[in-house]
């Protein structure tokens, strides 16, 4: 059943609010923006999935958590690369007890030959003082070391390489990676989740608008039956009691048609929720209500063993194991030793002026360490370690074994749901066909004054509760259907060529 009528009734709705509000006193774009928010947007099933998939705070969620693993598995991988630092320092000294002269010997010991002096003084020279050379050349040797040095520059590049480390950096790396993929399987089960979500709001949005249009033929054939008895009354082929019966039988499916547009409301709202559309934005649901074919009624030929083994929720928690055994891993890496390279290469400058570096040569130090760690004795704690690892890791299967028995019951309750509802649309479409001869007949009997007037009220009353069966069976199957494929973790059936309920 379409919904032109409800397309114009809300088109109707969002006119009268438009002429409503001060249009006049709004800025030209400000009116733009209003007129433009009460377009009404064509939405179908497609249209709705797409559109959480692409806005929804779930699912963004969900990418955030992927880009976090995507982080994490770079953090892991540096552990593994070389580590280089570089550092430049400049000091200032503004007093030191090494700026005093620096390493001086008393007169008595110093060794000063005078080169001007004659050759006979200057060999008697050397025969009283050569006991003095060697503190003379000490002297000079402290002398010029650079200490108390007014500007000091120092320039220094160090690294580190990891060669062994018990097999650490490979479990980190590896559960990087199973963490990745862990978050990317928690975005495909999240995105199922909302699938689903969305899917069971736009058919209770389909089905109560169907239940309004119910609602809404009931009571105008009802309006067309009290016309029809106030002109019998007229023609004096009816009484006022027939009338007044009419009247009555039309004022009691009033309240039933406003109970109907409300819960279409509500169930309007709750898709736009869904879908992140704003509250007041018009909408036309562009998926019909519409009987599954032959094929679509068709018992599933799934593979359910293959689909479980595939299913994100399944996978993730699998990855969740293998995480818990590198995390193990690494507690008992904790008795191996570790073995790292480290090298240095640095210098220093000692300019006369703070900024005169090309003035001074530039004094190098380089030196490379391979330096082997190994923890003899942590209070027990490695053993503690190890033990809270290998219990976590337990529970973990645990977990794992209990996700597959909760998928495996979610899976063969969805199917008998599924079976439910299509044996449950057979029946209601039967019936639907039985109330309408039933209603066409006792209008035909009224008609020819063989049936009364209870007995029609009876027949449309009949026939307005097969249809709303009816409706609520078609909503019921493509739920159920959608619920089946959620457990199995494969994408719903779209349904193919709408027919009329």
């Amino acid at each position: 059943m379409t919904i032109t009528r409800m397309t114009g009734r809300a088109l109707c709705v969002a006119a009268l609010a438009l002429g409503a509000s001060p249009l006049r006193a709004q800025a030209p774009a400000t009116r733009a923006a209003a007129v433009a928010s009460t377009d009404t947007i064509t939405l179908s099933v497609a249209d709705a999935l797409a559109r959480a998939a692409r806005t929804g705070e779930e699912i963004r969620l969900a990418r955030a958590q992927v880009s976090l693993a995507d982080a994490q598995v770079r953090s892991a991988r540096s552990a593994a690369l070389p580590q280089l630092d570089g550092a430049v320092s400049y000091t200032r000294t503004f007093a030191s007890p090494f700026q005093s002269g620096g390493f001086s010997l008393p007169d008595s010991l110093r060794f000063e030959p005078d080169s001007l002096a004659s050759v006979a003084d200057r060999l008697r020279y050397l025969e009283q003082n050569a006991s003095n050379a060697g503190l003379g050349g000490l002297g000079a040797l402290f002398g010029s070391l650079p200490l108390g040095r007014p500007n000091t520059w120092t320039l220094g590049l160090t690294g580190s390489q990891p060669l062994y480390a018990g097999g650490k950096v490979g479990a980190a790396l590896r559960i990087a990676t199973e963490y990745k993929a862990a978050a990317q399987l928690g975005l495909t089960e999240q995105q199922a989740e909302i699938d689903l979500q969305v899917r069971t709001a736009y058919y209770n949005a389909l089905l109560a608008q169907e239940l309004e249009q119910i609602a809404t033929d009931a009571l105008a054939q009802a309006e067309s039956f009290l016309r029809q008895e106030r002109l019998g009354l007229e023609a004096g082929t009816a009484s006022d009691l027939d009338v007044l019966r009419a009247e009555v039988a039309l004022e009691n499916l009033r309240p039933r048609l406003v109970e109907a547009r409300n819960a279409a409301s509500l169930a309007t709202l709750d898709l736009k929720r869904l879908v992140d559309l704003p509250l007041a934005q018009p909408v036309r649901l562009s998926t019909r209500l519409s009987m599954p074919s032959a094929a679509e009624l068709a018992p599933p030929t799934y593979d359910r063993a293959v689909l479980l083994r595939r299913r994100a929720a399944i996978q993730a928690s699998e990855r969740q194991v293998a995480i818990r055994e590198q995390q193990l891993r690494i507690a008992k890496g904790g008795f191996l030793p570790s073995v790292d390279l480290r090298f240095s290469y640095g210098g220093q400058l000692f300019p006369d002026q703070p900024f005169g570096l090309g003035d001074t040569p530039f004094r190098r130090d380089v030196s490379a360490t391979v330096a082997a760690r190994l923890p003899i004795f942590t209070g027990f704690r490695r053993l503690a370690d190890v033990q809270a690892a290998q219990v976590t890791l337990d529970q973990e299967r645990l977990r794992l074994a209990q996700l597959r028995e909760g998928v495996q019951l979610q899976v063969e309750q969805a199917l008998g749901e599924r079976q439910r509802a299509a044996a449950d649309l057979a029946a209601r479409q039967r019936t639907v066909e039985q109330a309408q001869r039933v209603h066409d007949l006792t209008v035909l009997r009224y008609e020819q004054g063989l049936a009364t007037q209870l007995e029609v009220s009876d027949a449309r009353l009949g026939l307005s509760q097969a249809r709303t069966n009816l409706a609520q069976a078609i909503s019921a199957f493509h739920l159920a259907d959608a619920g089946l494929a959620r457990a199995l973790g494969v994408p719903p059936t779209e349904p193919s060529a709408p027919s009329a309920p």
